[in-house]
């Protein structure tokens, strides 16, 4: 007899897919809804750079590169032209002031010398000739005033007889005006006489001082040559090293050409070149610092030169007051820190190449699993060569990805392995 099979309604296979089906939409409504959608990249551990996030102590500081140079120095130019004749010495040296550098020949020079000497002895010459004319020819006008003078007192005596003789009626007329006129004649002479004699002692007293003054331009005229002929020699005008003294025995040499330059020993000053970014920041008595013999030395800015070129200015540094560090030699370069400003606390984040590609908005924040890193909003203020100053979206302790960040395009997540 036959039976009848009642159908399942929950067969094995059913379940099965049905069970299936459940999985799947949990997993697709999970994936949608919680799964990280974030754009990743796995990258190696040791092709990056972590820097942690701290606080310290900030000082925006800039590295410059500065160059020894003595405190004072003194630039050799030829103030006379010609051709070196002797060197007494040679660049390297220690010299005193007064020291004889060179020896120049110019016979132009030595010519119009000999000349101007000539000029002035015969200026002399004349000044002295023209004395003794005059006097002569004052001798021999004091000589005929006094043969006038002996004539009028001989006429005078005799007129005053004949007056006294015409009166009495004993010689005529004439003979009385005759002796008269002679009288009055020999009078205007001996006047004639006086004023030419004054008027000659004043002419030769004019001519003598005209020559003196002569003399005495020409005598200006022979120092001013001879100190020319000093300018032969290059002497030292201070103590010191002659650094630099470009000259060769028989080499002609222009008027006003540098020759070389002395340095004094006594101290010693620093130039460096900054980004003329920084020049609205740096001023006189700004501090920098400096390694060197395995000490920090400090330094001060002492002169800022306003004039930029070549996108840079430059200063003047020097060194406190009897504290140059030993050994420091001209020429040397120095590596200095000038800060900027001075130190206070901050949070702080070491330096690296993503700066360059996020300009200090964002960067990868190492979870502290240490397994990811994840992009993250962040602001940076100042900045020296060690540390950017972190204004927001870091706190101490974080672990950032420094390096560079290039490939990276727009992925959001790192995954380190």
């Amino acid at each position: 007899m036959d039976r009848i099979i009642e159908k399942k309604t929950w067969t094995p296979k059913k379940i099965t897919l049905i069970s299936g089906s459940v999985i799947l939409a949990v997993f697709l409504f999970y994936t949608l809804v919680f799964a990280d959608h974030k754009a990743s990249l796995n990258v190696n551990n040791e092709r990056i750079t972590i820097g942690k996030t701290i606080t310290g102590n900030f000082q925006e500081f800039i590295a410059i590169d500065g160059n020894v140079e003595p405190l004072k120095t003194i630039y050799l130019d030829m103030v006379e032209g010609g051709r070196v004749e002797k060197l007494y010495t040679d660049d390297g040296r220690k010299i005193n002031a007064g020291d004889t550098i060179l020896k120049i020949s110019n016979s132009t020079l030595q010519i119009d010398f000999l000349n101007r000497e000539t000029q002035l002895f015969d200026l002399m010459n004349e000044r002295q000739n023209s004395e003794i004319t005059m006097k002569q020819d004052q001798i021999k006008a004091l000589n005929a005033l006094a043969e006038i003078e002996y004539n009028l007192k001989q006429t005078e005596n005799k007129y005053k007889r004949s007056k006294n003789l015409y009166a009495e009626k004993v010689i005529p007329l004439a003979e009385y005006e005759q002796t008269e006129d002679e009288f009055m004649y020999l009078k205007r002479r001996k006047e004639l006489a006086e004023r030419s004699l004054k008027q000659d002692a004043e002419l030769m007293t004019k001519r003598l001082r005209q020559l003196d003054q002569s003399i005495n331009r020409m005598q200006a005229n022979i120092n001013i040559a001879r100190s020319t002929l000093s300018n032969l020699y290059i002497t030292a005008p201070i103590s010191g090293q002659l650094s630099t003294l470009k000259a060769e025995v028989g080499e002609s040499k222009t008027a006003g050409e540098n020759i070389g330059q002395i340095d004094d020993l006594n101290g010693f000053k620093v130039k460096a070149n900054i980004d003329e970014h920084y020049i609205s920041k740096v001023y006189p008595g700004l501090q920098a610092a400096f390694d060197f013999n395995g000490q920090t030395h400090s330094v001060s800015v002492a002169k800022v030169f306003p004039e930029v070129q070549n996108g840079q200015f430059q200063v003047d540094l020097e060194f406190p007051e009897g504290k140059t560090p030993e050994g420091i030699r001209r020429g040397q370069t120095l590596q200095i820190r000038l800060h900027l400003s001075g130190g206070d606390k901050a949070v702080l984040i070491p330096r690296g190449g993503f700066y360059q590609s996020t300009g200090g908005a964002w960067a990868f924040v190492v979870d502290q699993s240490g397994k990811f890193a994840e992009k993250r909003t962040i602001k940076l203020g100042r900045q020296n060569p060690q540390y950017y100053e972190v204004l927001a979206g870091l706190k101490p302790g974080e672990k950032v990805i420094v390096s560079s960040y290039d490939g990276y395009g727009d992925i959001e997540k790192l995954n380190l392995e």
